[in-house]
This record gives structure tokens, C-alpha cells and sequence, in this order.
């Protein structure tokens, strides 16, 4: 019996691909095999040692202690593309809607509420205040062009929009999904310096925080539209506040509030929205708990943040084991293990080794149960993070 504990509200339909002959789920539960959660902050939380695997139902993982996570050993799952079309339609929205008033007009005529015959002709008067421009034939920069960057992108394409993608580090997935139409952006500067608009779909992380900041938006074009429905932490909001202060920026959306961004007539701020739909939660709930159980049963890791990709598709030896083994990246890893494996005669029938940076993971099949003592000698090999065993 595996338990699981949820951090979050989690979509039931996501969580009915537990079998509940097999799984426990609570959020309140003694030494779990694994979490599972959506935006609760795991930074001052206290791990118990049972615990295997994070998976984070959503893209984004800076709410969780990766460092400390994989110096335990612990796999951190998260669910990449799962709410990309959620995400995609909103900034789609916010595109819009830094261009034309929509809000602000909406809010102006219910002023006139009680005005009885005089509203048609009030609102013809009042309606200039509320003009702006079309997107169409506009200079839209995507900086980020993973799944949701991408979609963004060739949706604009479909608007009528030109389009200028950077992406220094773009996968092969999301390059064979890009339309040809897509511009590919010499340097950062030359898109901040041609784009009308700029929308960020980039991961927050120790490099990437502060990415927009006031030199990045000195390079940018006077009256751009900055969005940013990644992360907050990406852009630097006093140097935005300046910047439409100064004239630089003429609105920002965004998906995070914050106090100083939420006085600014410039600035709308979303409460999270990017992926509050049923759908992009039952995607991303239905992706996390396939990979935990993957994991968990057959010790295969998919969209790891911090793991290499690793998968063995044999089914595990019938009466045999499943070792999974995380270890340093250092010479003579696998050597070793094969070593203690061969003197107590146990046959290899199976074997998949995957490296990411200092990290390595095996999967190794053997055709008989795996004594403690083997496990004990496997665990106390220098470099040796974790080993587990799986049973056939």
C-alpha cells in the first residue's frame, strides 16, 4: 500500500487513477511515499524520511526546496504542457486587453448607471477615452518557447501579429510545434528593442529572477506592453512602475498581485489565474499521478525537474527484483554495484544508467529477491544517495 499525501485541493477526476486497493490519499497522513501538491510553499517544511517523490500538479516548482530535495534523493515531478492551453488563452486575453481598455471601459459605464435615456449618447461622448490599438500587423516578443510560449506564439501568428521567439535553450518538442512563421530573435536585445509587445514564459530561477529590470526595459521600445503570466519574481516591479511613470511601459499585465503594482492605474494584476480551469486541473492531476505511479511501482522518472529522464520498459522479473538506485555522478558507480550484484549471484537481466549534471540513476532488474545484505552493501558504497527495491 502506497500513501500519498496532498498538500492541495487536487481534481478529484486526477486522483480517481489511484487504485484504492493500492493507494491511500489524505492530506493528513503518517510517513507518506509521496507528495503531491499544486502552489503549497514546501520551503520551511519539515520532510518526513518516508518520502520518495514530490509531484507538483502545474509547470512551475520554485514553491518547493529542490537543492535540499535532491540531496535527499527524492524525485521532483512536475506536469510541463499540462495547463499550456489555459495558460495560452489567458495571455491571449491580456494581449487584448493591454491594448484595448476593455476593463476600464466596463467599469466606466456602470457610472452611468441610472441615467436613464441619456446613457446611449453618454456613452458615444465617453467612449474616446477608452480608444486603443489593434494588435494586428503589431511586433509581438516571446522570450520562452516551451509549451506554453509556443502556443502563445503561434496563436498571435494567427492574429495577425509578427512574432520574434528567444529561446536559447528550446527543446526539439517545442521547435517541431513553433510555426515556420516564427522569427527566430538574434539576441535578447534585438527582441526587447523590436517587440511592441513582450510576454514572458520563462521558469524562475536563481538566474532568471529579476530578468526584466531596468536595464532590460531601457533596451525595450517607448510604449511596450509588457505580460508576464510565469512567474512574479521575474520582473523587478519598481523598475516597471518607473518605467510607465516614465512613459517607457504603457501597461503590464500580470498574474501575480503585489502591494506596489496593485495602485497603478498601468497595472493589472491577476490573483493566479493561468491555470484555474476544470480542465487544466484534471490534465495536470491526471499527469502527476501517472508519473507517481510510475515511479512508485515500477521506478521509471518522466518530467523530473531535478532526475534524469530514466525508464526500463520490461516488466519487472516475475519472483525478481527492481533495484532503483540514485547515486553521485562519479566514475566507477556502476562497477561497483554490478560487483556486489555478481557476488551474491544475482543475474542482470535488466539495466538502464542516466546521468543529469552530478546526479545518476539506475534501474536494475534481477531474477530473485534481493536480500537486506546486498541492499545494506549496495547502500554503503561512497556516493551511493538512496537505494530502493521494487518486487516482481
Amino acid at each position: 500500500m502506497f500513501k500519498i499525501q496532498t498538500l492541495n485541493k487536487i481534481s478529484a477526476e486526477g486522483l480517481a487513477n489511484f487504485p484504492r486497493d493500492d493507494y491511500e490519499i489524505a492530506s493528513e497522513i503518517l510517513n507518506p511515499d509521496a507528495i503531491l501538491l499544486r502552489s503549497a510553499d514546501m520551503h520551511s517544511m519539515e520532510l518526513p524520511a518516508s518520502v520518495k517523490a514530490v509531484a507538483r500538479a502545474g509547470a512551475g516548482v520554485n514553491n518547493i526546496p529542490i537543492p535540499a530535495m535532491t540531496e535527499k534523493g527524492v524525485v521532483v515531478f512536475n506536469t510541463p504542457g499540462a495547463n499550456a492551453n489555459a495558460v495560452k488563452e489567458l495571455v491571449i486575453a491580456a494581449l487584448l486587453f493591454s491594448s484595448r481598455p476593455v476593463h476600464k471601459a466596463a467599469e466606466w459605464a456602470k457610472t452611468l448607471a441610472g441615467k436613464g435615456d441619456e446613457i446611449p449618447d453618454l456613452a458615444e461622448k465617453g467612449k474616446s477615452q477608452f480608444v486603443g490599438p489593434e494588435i494586428k500587423g503589431k511586433t509581438l516578443g516571446v522570450i520562452g518557447l516551451g509549451a506554453i510560449g509556443a502556443m502563445v506564439a503561434n496563436t498571435a501568428i494567427g492574429l495577425g501579429m509578427d512574432v520574434i521567439g528567444y529561446d536559447p535553450y528550446i527543446s526539439v518538442d517545442a521547435a517541431w510545434s513553433l510555426s515556420r512563421a516564427v522569427h527566430k530573435a538574434e539576441s535578447l536585445e534585438s527582441l526587447l528593442s523590436k517587440s511592441d509587445y513582450v510576454s514572458l514564459h520563462i521558469p524562475q530561477t536563481n538566474d532568471t529572477k529579476g530578468f526584466i529590470n531596468a536595464d532590460r526595459i531601457n533596451m525595450m521600445k517607448k510604449g511596450v506592453r509588457l505580460l508576464n503570466f510565469a512567474r512574479g519574481g521575474l520582473v523587478v516591479n519598481k523598475d516597471v512602475i518607473a518605467a510607465i511613470e516614465a512613459g517607457k511601459i504603457a501597461q503590464y499585465i500580470t498574474d501575480f498581485t503585489d502591494e506596489e503594482l496593485l495602485a497603478n492605474d498601468k497595472v493589472i494584476c491577476l490573483p493566479h489565474l493561468g491555470a484555474s480551469t476544470p480542465e487544466a486541473e484534471d490534465n495536470c492531476a491526471f499527469m502527476a499521478v501517472k508519473q507517481l505511479k510510475d515511479f512508485l511501482e515500477r521506478g521509471n522518472i518522466v518530467n523530473s525537474v531535478n532526475f534524469p529522464k530514466t525508464y526500463l520498459d520490461a516488466q519487472i522479473p516475475t519472483g525478481g527484483t527492481r533495484l532503483c538506485i540514485a547515486n553521485k555522478n562519479v566514475p566507477n558507480m556502476v562497477g561497483q554495484i554490478s560487483t556486489i550484484l555478481a557476488d551474491a549471484k544475482l543475474n542482470i537481466e535488466g539495466m538502464v544508467n542516466q546521468n543529469r549534471a552530478d546526479l545518476a540513476y539506475n534501474l536494475i532488474d534481477v531474477s530473485c529477491p534481493v536480500s537486506d545484505d546486498v541492499v545494506a552493501k549496495l547502500k554503503s558504497i561512497e556516493g551511493v544517495i538512496n537505494v530502493r527495491c521494487i518486487a516482481g
